[in-house]
């Protein structure tokens, strides 16, 4: 390993154990990444945005709107057509007092809506809100803490269907990922950028990244190329910015997200297999997705709840390839792309992006992953 850059220098499981066995640890996804390279903005226009490419044993530096030149005519592109809520509030809860009215700044980040009507939710201070209590997040919407359960609150709207999309719209700022949330504040900008071109189910509180690099002019360019499109629905939760805590990593319990994948999704993605065409999902939410339907060997119409966890090992039924950006050390998603490609592969893939200073993260560089 000593011809690698440091910051990269995955650790290899000291008994001896392969990484792929029982043994695999966290230590295993560790690396280090320079600060500067976690983009805060995304490329302008989006295709702009660098795309490296690893096929084969080759790495080769190019840009997202080159895309088209590493596919072939029949492969199909599978894209998550969520589409994410301003999930962030701001908002204040007012009280009587002894010494007269007071109020106290409360943030909320919506997370699922729940069977009852309820919103769970994360509310920050969560200690200043009594249960019962109204927060007003603006003239139009609010909200009462109805539950707490295990550090997690449970909101009730004022408004409901369509007027609660347009209050929260109007209300609501991007829910930016904590590593973006840390170095700037969310603005309008980012209910543009941080959205796919073509997002059209509500329910999302991260947006599928890879898929913020499409903009008209390459969806174009692919049809042109006979590549193909097709649609499936996963609603990304917070819960794809939790660590993992455990050493053992095949002992972490992955969250739930609800997904959809369509009957027409699945003749399409079969017709492409049977014709040799190659499935190749644009991020790793597209790519949970669609595994998560073939779980029998073929993938089926499938709706729910999925909680795949896809580390070294795993068996693809689906997916020949992946368009997916730069992940976080020690994450599931980095585990994914290792189960893809193989540990040491994408060492050296990393180790590449970090040395020609590639852009990390949600609104960071994309990788197109072949195997």
């Amino acid at each position: 390993m000593a011809h690698l850059p440091k910051t990269i220098e995955w650790a290899v499981a000291e008994s001896g154990t392969s990484l792929y066995g029982a043994a695999m640890k966290l230590s295993d996804f560790d690396f280090h990444l320079p600060e500067d390279l976690i983009a805060t903005r995304p490329a302008n226009p989006r295709s702009s945005a660098r795309l490296l490419v690893a096929e084969g044993d080759a790495i080769s530096d190019a840009h997202v709107f080159d895309l088209p030149d590493w596919l072939r005519p029949g492969d199909r592109l599978v894209l998550n057509d969520t589409r994410v809520i301003p999930a962030r509030l701001n908002g204040r809860r007012h009280r009587d007092s002894a010494q007269g009215p007071v109020s106290a700044a409360i943030e909320a980040t919506l997370l699922d809506p729940q069977a009852d009507g309820t919103w769970a939710a994360l509310i920050k201070p969560l200690k200043k809100v009594k249960l019962g209590e109204d927060i007003q997040f603006s003239d139009q919407l609010s909200a009462s803490l109805e539950r707490v359960d295990d550090g997690q609150a449970y909101l009730r709207f004022n408004l409901s269907g369509d007027d609660f999309d347009a209050a929260l719209e109007q209300a609501g700022a991007m829910p930016l990922p904590p590593y973006i949330a840390a170095k700037r504040p969310a603005d309008e900008q980012d209910k543009t950028d941080y959205q796919t071109i073509w997002a059209r189910n509500s329910g999302a509180v991260a947006a599928p990244t890879a898929s913020l690099h499409f903009d008209e002019a390459l969806v174009q360019a692919l049809g042109a190329r006979g590549v193909e499109i097709s649609h499936v629905t996963l609603h990304v939760g917070a819960g794809t910015f939790l660590p993992v805590k455990v050493e053992d990593v095949t002992t972490h319990k992955m969250h739930a997200e609800w997904g959809r994948v369509s009957t027409t999704a699945v003749q399409e993605i079969r017709a492409t297999k049977a014709a040799g065409g190659r499935v190749i999902p644009v991020g790793t939410t597209a790519l949970r997705l669609i595994e998560s339907a073939a779980r029998s060997g073929e993938i089926v119409p499938w709706e729910g709840d999925t909680d795949i966890f896809i580390y070294p090992g795993f068996q693809f039924h689906v997916t020949d390839a992946l368009m997916t950006n730069f992940h976080l050390p020690k994450s599931t998603l980095l585990m994914l792309v290792s189960a893809l490609m193989g540990q040491e592969r994408m060492r050296q893939v990393y180790a590449h992006a970090i040395e020609q200073k590639f852009r990390f993260f949600s609104y960071g560089d994309a990788s197109l992953l072949i195997p």
